[in-house]
């Protein structure tokens, strides 16, 4: 091999490493994540129903599961006999003030005429005592049956209360779904024992990820919140899938570069951590790994 094809060779490998070390790389790297919603139950009780397993895909709104209401339900009837036997009585002290008042009513009229009499000097002082003595009290046995009437509608008001409460506790027995998203792991069986702030299961919204990355500082002068980013995610051994994502966050405090960051030159450094949300198509797991370019 002559001189001149050796340079020619040399050459050819030279121009195809320039290539190669020109090839655009990466700007972060990090996981994909999902918000995760624990769903815990608000009331103790027996599982009566648990219908949701992991994988289900679940409507807001949808009932997840049901926890025993019998001793909730049992209470809410004792509490609105209370409730109506207080209002039978309030009808009857409503009845005696009217009864009082029709006493008075005629006792008054006496009182007019005996007052008018012992005007003319037809009736005796004693006379007039007598009425006004019957006024008197006709006055304090309305003003004490009012009183009792008014007792009666504030005890009632601290039953519907009751009620209300009791409602709300049998409301809080139906276990329902907060978001839509997927079950992803689930805690309790059927005629398992709920209790107040115990995990039921755990599900996430997963038509939408978070892609989460770490950025040196100077890299931020090129990452703005509602950016367009290209995102990456391995397709086999060699080859790359790029997807389009949105950045939503980007922290406000550096902090130490974190363990799954890849490259050796970014774990001596302060990083920021940044957000990119990519719509799911169903390629998207918790947990992949990606890469953004910004």
């Amino acid at each position: 091999m002559n001189m001149k094809k050796l340079q020619i060779i040399v050459l050819a490998f030279l121009v195809l490493g320039a290539c190669k070390s020109g090839e655009k790389q990466s700007d972060a790297y990090g996981n994909f994540e999902a918000v995760e919603t624990i769903v815990s139950s608000e009331m103790p009780g027996k599982l009566l129903i648990m219908d949701a397993k992991q994988g289900d895909l679940l409507e807001q709104g949808k009932l997840i599961a049901l926890i025993d209401t019998t001793e909730l339900y049992l209470k809410k009837l004792q509490t609105q006999a209370q409730l109506d036997a207080s209002g039978t009585k309030k009808q009857n002290v409503s009845a005696q003030i009217n009864v009082f008042k029709e006493q008075k009513k005629n006792v008054l009229t006496t009182q007019q005429r005996i007052t008018k009499m012992f005007a003319d000097k037809a009736a005796t002082q004693q006379q007039v005592d007598d009425i006004n003595g019957q006024m008197n009290v006709l006055d304090k046995q309305i003003s004490a049956t009012n009183t009792q009437f008014q007792l009666i509608s504030s005890e009632m008001e601290v039953v519907k209360r009751q009620l209300d409460l009791i409602s709300e506790q049998l409301t809080k027995c139906r276990i329902k779904s907060p978001i839509k998203g997927t079950v992803l792991e689930t805690y309790l069986e059927n005629g398992e024992l709920a209790t107040p702030g115990k995990p039921v299961l755990k599900m996430a919204d997963l038509s939408n990820l978070e892609l989460k990355v770490y950025i040196s500082g100077a890299q931020l002068s090129n990452v703005k919140l509602g950016n367009e980013a290209k995102v990456l995610i391995d397709s086999d051994a060699k080859e790359m899938q790029t997807m389009s994502g949105k950045i939503t966050w980007i922290s406000s405090e550096s902090e130490f570069t974190p363990k799954i960051i890849q490259t050796k030159e970014e774990r001596v450094k302060l990083m920021y951590a940044v957000k990119i949300l990519v719509a799911n198509d169903g390629r998207l797991k918790i947990g992949m790994p990606g890469e953004v370019v910004f």
